[in-house]
C-alpha cells in the first residue's frame, strides 16, 4: 500500500458486543456538501472557522489535478474551491489548516514538492498559494498533521517518517519559510509521529507516536520549543496501541486522547493524561458504539468532548460520540453511508454552537461530506491566539457580533473595534488576569469558550 494511501487503511474489527443504552441528547445532524471529484475527494482533514466566519479546509485527492484541494464553505453548505494542487506544490494535504495571527492559514501536503517528499505551504483567504518548504528526507518525509502557531508565533509540526533514524521528526517553521528540526525519532523514544502538536498551558508541548516506545505501542511524548524531547508513556495494548489523534487539553488541565486500538475490546480506546504523564484509561469501545478513533477530541463549551470513530455504530459505517471528562460516553450518530462513510477528521465546534465535520467517503457522490451535528449547545465568542502579554492585539470570533457594547477580559474592560459580524479587534487591556473574556451584543452576552491565558 503506498504510503499516500496509508491513511485509508481501517482496522477490521467488527464488534457486536452489547452496550449499555444511553439516552440521546436533543440533536440535529445535516449534511452540508457532497464532493463529487471534480471539487475534490476525501476530505481527512477537520475544518478550521477563519475570522472572516467560514470554514476552511482540504480535501487529499481529487479536483482538477487529483493531487487534492483547498476550500472554503459557508456554514450554509456553499463550497469554493479555492486551490487545486498540481504535484509541484504537493499532493495530499492530510492535515488541517491553521490560521496564523497574519491573517493566512498554514498547512501540509503528505507528497510532492520539490522532492517528492511532501510540503509546508501559505494561502491566503483568496486562494493564493506560496510553498514554503519542500521535504527532503533528512528533514523528514511525509508530514502528515497540519500545523499548530506557538505563542512565540512560529509554527511547529511532525513528519511521519524520514529524519536521521527514517522513524519521523518534529520542526519549527517560521512564517517566511525557515526551517528547523528540533527531533528526530529513533525507535525507542516511538516513531511515526502521525499527528500534530498541542501546545500546553505551560508552554510546552505534547504529541503521541504511532508506535515504538517500550512496548512498540505507541508513545505520549512532551518537547520544549528548543527541542528538549521527554517521554511520559508507553502503551502496552491494554491502555491501547497506535494513537493516531492529536492530544487536546482539557480546562482541567489534561490532555485527552484516543487510540486506534487496543483496550479491553480491541477496538480502541479514550484515555486521559497529566502533563507529568499519569494515564487513566477513560473507554473501551466494543464495535457498537464505534470502533477505530482516529480523530482529536474537541472539547465542547458544555465541558464534555466530541469525537468520531471510523468504523463500528449501528451500520458499521462509522460514529459520533460524546464523552465526559470522566469517561461516560454517549453515541450520537452512526453513519449509514448516504450521510458520509469513514469520518477520520475531528469535529470542529463553530461559535454558532454547533458543530461540523467531514467525512472521507460515501455521500450522495461518494467522494465524501461535510457535515454539521447541533446537539443545543448556545453561541460563544473564540480568542485567537488563546493568549497573551498586556496590550498584546487579540481577535474575538463570533457568529453574530455587529453592535457589540462591551468587552472585557476577566472582567477588566477593553478598547475594541468591531471589524465585522464574525470579528472583533482588540487588545489585551491593563489589569487583565487569567480568564474568560465576554462581549456584550444586543443579543446578549458571549463568553470565551476557554479562558484567556495572560502571559506575565
Amino acid at each position: 500500500m503506498s504510503r499516500f494511501n496509508s491513511g485509508m487503511k481501517a482496522c477490521g474489527i467488527f464488534l457486536l458486543w452489547a452496550a449499555t443504552a444511553v439516552a440521546l441528547p436533543a440533536q440535529t445532524f445535516t449534511t452540508l456538501h457532497n464532493f463529487d471529484g471534480t471539487d475534490g475527494t476525501s476530505p481527512f482533514a477537520s475544518l478550521v472557522q477563519a475570522t472572516d466566519g467560514n470554514f476552511y479546509g482540504t480535501t487529499t485527492f481529487g479536483g482538477a489535478n487529483s493531487s487534492g484541494t483547498v476550500f472554503k464553505i459557508t456554514t450554509g453548505g456553499t463550497l469554493t474551491t479555492l486551490h487545486n494542487f498540481d504535484g509541484t506544490d504537493g499532493v495530499a494535504p492530510y492535515g488541517a489548516l491553521v490560521q496564523g495571527t497574519n491573517g493566512d492559514f498554514y498547512g501540509t501536503t503528505y507528497g510532492g514538492g520539490a522532492n517528492s517528499s511532501g510540503t509546508i505551504f501559505k494561502i491566503t483567504p483568496s486562494g493564493t498559494l506560496t510553498t514554503l518548504h519542500s521535504f527532503d528526507g533528512t528533514d523528514g518525509y511525509g508530514p502528515y498533521a497540519g500545523l499548530v502557531q506557538g505563542t512565540n508565533g512560529e509554527f511547529y509540526g511532525t513528519t511521519d517518517g524520514g529524519g536521521a533514524n527514517e522513524a519521523g521528526t518534529v520542526y519549527e517553521i517560521t512564517a517566511s519559510g525557515t526551517l528547523t528540526s528540533l527531533h528526530n525519532f529513533d525507535g525507542t523514544d516511538g516513531y511515526g509521529p502521525y499527528s500534530g502538536l498541542v501546545q500546553g498551558t505551560n508552554g510546552r508541548f505534547y504529541g503521541i507516536t504511532v508506535g515504538g516506545g517500550a512496548n512498540e505501542a505507541g508513545t505520549v511524548y512532551e518537547i520544549t520549543a528548543s527541542g528538549t524531547l521527554t517521554s511520559l508513556h508507553s502503551f502496552d495494548g491494554t491502555d491501547g496501541y497506535g494513537p493516531y489523534a492529536a492530544l487536546v487539553q482539557g480546562t482541567n488541565g489534561k490532555f485527552y486522547g484516543t487510540t486506534g486500538g487496543g483496550g479491553a475490546n480491541s477496538a480502541g480506546t479514550v484515555f486521559s493524561i497529566t502533563p507529568s504523564g499519569t494515564l487513566t484509561s477513560l473507554h473501551s469501545f466494543n464495535g457498537t458504539d464505534g470502533y477505530d478513533p482516529r480523530a482529536v477530541l474537541v472539547q465542547g463549551t458544555n465541558g464534555k468532548f466530541y469525537g468520531t470513530t471510523v468504523g463500528g455504530g449501528a451500520d458499521g459505517d462509522g460514529a459520533i460520540f460524546e464523552i465526559t471528562p470522566n469517561g461516560t460516553l454517549t453515541s450520537l450518530h452512526s453513519f449509514d453511508g448516504t450521510d458520509g462513510l469513514l469520518p477520520y477528521a475531528a469535529l470542529f465546534q463553530d461559535t454558532n454552537g454547533a458543530f461540523y465535520g467531514t467525512a472521507v467517503s460515501g455521500g450522495a457522490n461518494g467522494d465524501g461530506t461535510v457535515f454539521s451535528l447541533s446537539v443545543g449547545l448556545g453561541p460563544f465568542v473564540r480568542t485567537q491566539p488563546a493568549s497573551g502579554i498586556v496590550g498584546a492585539a487579540v481577535k474575538i470570533l463570533g457568529s453574530n457580533l455587529t453592535g457589540a457594547t462591551s468587552v472585557t477580559f476577566s472582567g477588566t474592560a477593553a478598547t475594541f473595534t468591531v471589524k465585522a459580524k464574525s470579528e472583533i479587534a482588540t487588545t489585551v487591556p491593563t489589569g487583565a488576569t487569567t480568564g474568560t473574556v465576554q462581549v456584550v451584543t444586543p443579543g446578549g452576552t458571549l463568553s470565551s469558550n476557554v479562558p484567556f491565558r495572560v502571559h506575565p
